[in-house]
């Protein structure tokens, strides 16, 4: 009989030591060490000193077929999968509580039933009644979807290997699996581990694809050890607002697709539309006239992406001011605040800034430093920018704007959408192919744009807010950035 053997494991990295301690030396964080039994936690097989078998090795000339996908028969889960779902792969999916994770999983296993492939849902946090009234309210009872409530992974494997091999299981999710070959109680680290990896060599063996539902932390990162990320071939997460009713499904690993494609989900009374172009919902309740909106022309893989930024830059009560972004890297905003103030004259020390993606999409691209500076100088003045224009450029420590990749991909939407303008670098017009009738406003540096915004501001509202706003220099017609820096020091 083994010894039984027991140590302690953080819930968050996966490392073990010999004795509990506060925090864990592997990831830094506290209070997440758990005592486990690691008796069994290794299978026979690996502990016994037998001889493996050996196997033949192949070169890395000859023909490779490229891997056979299965279609969801969802365009945007297909487009961020790269083409549907490929045999024997595992694919792991991660969102907030209550964000449609199962409500999307079982609309691509419904429409792969109907298809005639052999579709399983393991549920182990709710009763098959309770994925029956899902299926219900989103008019998918018909659907020849088999489903089970269990949590043992020995006896899921062993009922799907009689009959046919499905062609998709969905199991949510992995916390709420056990296997008997660890002690360790369900939702822990070992068992995440082990549970994880049998049903990835059942997926291997069988050529079924499998999607793990995993849950987050309050961080957003998927809970349980990373080491079940790295064994997966493809890990999505299903990202968006509470408040809001898009949803945008994004690939952070995918071994046979590209990372940086999107798709974009509409939640309604009867589960997730897709969305065939998200700039028109993105775009569908701007604010027109009002300072400090600007349009960013994104690019989300190989789609491009209208999107609005909106700014606020307020007088602060306190020492040091205050700066959100929601949607966008804090890091850039502060590198955007600091070149307006270094080369354009524009200080923004007294200042609260807020910034917001409108729609609930996260932007990741460079390019959107143009449309932030313009909102935030927009905001500032008080000058309402164009409502028929769009912005794209990286900006450089030095104040000059740099040219970004699919100019053409981004002018094509931008025209296709009404409108009538865009501003753009000035090294990018040698890109530009069939820009569709815009009118390009090419800016080289940053301080041309500073002025010209500035140009059309008007004094805010109030007596004390218009002397501010004077002896500050930014309101009036005249305003240039030698303007800024003469008044502002």
């Amino acid at each position: 009989m083994a010894k039984s053997t027991l140590s302690f494991v953080c819930q968050n990295c996966g490392a073990a030591y010999n004795r509990w301690q506060g925090k864990c030396e592997s990831c830094g964080e506290w209070n997440t060490l758990a005592e486990e039994d690691t008796t069994g936690s290794v299978p026979v097989s690996i502990r016994s000193k037998r001889r493996g078998r050996t196997f033949a090795l192949e070169s890395l000339t000859g023909k490779s077929n490229d891997a056979p996908r299965l279609s969801s028969g969802m365009t945007e889960l297909d487009r961020v999968t790269g083409g549907g779902f490929v045999r024997g792969s595992v694919l792991l999916v991660g969102g907030d509580p209550g964000i449609g994770k199962s409500t999307l999983l079982t609309q691509a296993t419904s429409m792969l039933a109907r298809a005639g492939h052999r579709a399983v849902y393991i549920s182990g946090e709710e009763a098959v009644a309770q994925v029956r009234l899902r299926a219900e309210r989103l008019g998918l009872a018909d659907a020849p979807v088999q489903l089970a409530a269990e949590t043992s992974v020995e006896d899921i494997v062993s009922t799907l290997s009689e009959g046919a091999v499905p062609r998709l299981i969905v199991i949510d999710s992995i916390q709420t699996m056990w296997t008997d070959t660890v002690e360790s109680a369900p939702g822990t680290v070992t068992q995440v581990r082990a549970s994880a990896q049998a049903l990835i060599r059942f997926a291997k063996k069988s050529g079924a694809a499998i999607i793990l539902v995993g849950h987050v932390t309050k961080d957003g990162q998927i809970a349980g050890p990373r080491v079940v990320e790295h064994m997966v071939d493809a890990v999505l997460s299903f990202e968006g607002e509470g408040s809001q009713q898009f949803r945008i499904l994004r690939a952070v690993k995918n071994r046979f697709g590209p990372t940086d494609e999107i798709g974009v989900f509409e939640m309604t009374g009867l589960g997730l539309r897709e969305v065939s172009n998200p700039s028109e919902l993105f775009l569908s309740e701007r604010d027109l006239g009002s300072p400090g909106t600007a349009v960013f022309a994104g690019i989300e893989g190989t789609r491009p992406v209208l999107v609005e930024l909106q700014a606020l830059v307020a007088p602060t009560t306190l020492g040091t001011p205050r700066r959100a972004v929601v949607g966008w890297d804090p890091s850039r905003l502060s590198m955007v605040l600091a070149v307006l103030e270094a080369h354009c004259g524009v200080k923004l020390s007294g200042y609260d800034v807020y910034l917001n993606v409108a729609g609930g999409l996260r932007i990741q691209e460079p390019a959107a430093d143009l449309a932030a500076a313009a909102a935030l100088v927009s905001s500032l003045v008080n000058a309402p920018l164009p409502t028929d224009a769009v912005y794209f450029g990286e900006i450089s420590l030095s104040g000059a704007v740099r040219p970004v990749a699919q100019t053409s991909a981004r002018l094509k939407e931008a025209a296709k959408l009404g409108f009538g303008r865009a501003v753009l670098p000035e090294s990018a017009r040698g890109e530009v192919g069939s820009d569709g009738g815009l009118t390009l406003n090419t800016v080289g540096g940053l301080t041309s744009l500073v002025a010209e915004i500035a140009a059309r501001g008007s004094p805010r509202n109030g007596g004390a807010g218009n002397r501010e706003a004077s002896r500050e220099g930014v309101t009036e017609k005249n305003a240039t950035p030698a303007r800024f820096r003469r008044e502002n020091s």
